[in-house]
């Protein structure tokens, strides 16, 4: 085996990299995973995470954890209600009495954030997540790297594997093939205590979620198993305008009284969405790696999910990309007939990058239907034709 006596060290801690560890461990390597958060317990916001077949569950499986998963996924989570800007309901998945086939092409499992990094944590052996380590740089050393954190530490390890998101401190050692702007900017906000502080909102999401579109923007609303409801807008907006629009996010009458003026084409409906000050918001420019993006692959580096391929969360496939990643690159570094760990990580590269050219063209196509004139009626169209 390639990576037989050397050191793994995945730069971290998300859903990617911990399945990763997962699986490398399963074939006996030696891995570490450097996370920048203090400890297990720091808070998962974002929204649910929905598992396909063909990917999240594909991983999943291999990794031994797919009954474990089951007592934590939450089987209505991926129901799904779209309405207008006016919040009337035009497409209910609540209304079909035909549940999804598990081995179906509709079935997606959803499951929080929190549940599911803290399943994948209890799967891994003791101690191969050292929190608190946030990445500072790489150095090369031997056949190797050092890697320095900003606690002051060093590790050294044969192989690298970033797994650090689309802000990747990592990827320029890889590639200087810098990220483009799609044009859409998303608020992510989310309310705890929704029953009470959202409770219209929370009502007519029914414990699933809820895709608003209408006047070329959109809001999506997901609920989740602590009784929070974490949303999404999406609106177009210049690249700079997060620094030019003079908002401070960190003040909700501040987002609010934006909110109020560019949505002030939709229905005070919405407005629950402010109601209360148990909540946050964090604007998320939207960015995607060119779709042709190559680069020449290293023999002790590579990398997975959205630090290789980052694009708008408009096709449901962040999170899954980045298992299928883990999952083909352990398969590659584990395997018996290569003669370097350069050839692995090249194949794997190649086949990643194919994969990510087409989801990216699909995602870049979908957030631009779902923004357009006509968008409800595509997504109706859509999800008929699917559901």
């Amino acid at each position: 085996m390639l990576v037989q006596n050397k050191k793994i060290a995945i730069i971290g801690g998300g859903p990617g990299g911990l399945t990763l560890a997962r699986l490398l461990q399963l074939k006996g390597c030696e891995v570490k995973v450097y996370e920048r958060d203090a400890d297990q317990n720091v808070r998962q916001q974002g929204a649910t995470l929905d598992l396909h077949e063909e990917s999240g569950l594909k991983a999943l499986i291999a990794a031994g954890l797919l009954d474990e998963f089951k007592k934590h996924y939450r089987p209505d989570a991926d129901k799904l209600r779209l309405t207008d800007h006016n919040a009337v309901v035009h497409f209910d998945d609540h209304a079909n009495k035909v549940e999804a086939e598990p081995n179906g092409a509709s079935f997606r499992p959803e499951i929080d954030r929190g549940p599911f990094r803290d399943l994948l944590i209890a799967s891994l052996a003791k101690d191969t997540i050292v929190w608190n380590s946030k990445f500072v740089s790489l150095q090369a050393k031997d056949d190797g790297w050092d890697v320095l954190f900003e606690n002051g530490e060093t590790v050294y390890a044969d192989l690298v594997v970033a797994a650090d998101g689309a802000n990747s401190k990592i990827r320029k050692y890889i590639t200087p093939i810098a990220p483009v702007y799609s044009g859409l900017t998303i608020i992510e906000g989310n309310i705890y205590n929704a029953a009470s502080n959202a409770p219209n909102l929370w009502k007519l999401a029914r414990g699933g979620k809820i895709f608003a579109l209408g006047q070329e923007k959109s809001i999506i609303l997901s609920t989740k198993g602590d009784g929070s409801l974490s949303f999404y807008t999406g609106t177009r907006e210049t690249e700079d305008w997060i620094k030019t629009s003079n908002i401070n996010f960190d003040h909700k009458e501040d987002v609010w009284n934006w909110f109020k003026e560019r949505f002030a084409d939709w229905s005070d409906e919405w407005h629950e969405l402010f109601a209360s000050d148990e909540s946050y918001f964090v604007p998320r420019p939207q960015y995607h790696f060119p779709a042709d993006q190559q680069w020449e692959s290293l023999p002790n580096l590579t990398m997975i999910g959205d630090a290789a391929h980052r694009m708008p969360p408009y096709a449901g496939e962040g999170v899954n990309m980045a298992m299928l990643d883990a999952l083909e690159i352990a398969e590659q570094l584990t395997a018996q007939d290569y003669t370097g760990t350069r050839t692995a990580i090249s194949k794997y590269e190649m086949s990643m990058l194919r994969r990510a050219a087409e989801i990216t063209e699909v995602t870049l196509q979908s957030m631009k239907n779902m923004h357009s004139k006509e968008a409800l009626k595509f997504l109706i169209d859509t999800f008929r034709l699917i559901r």
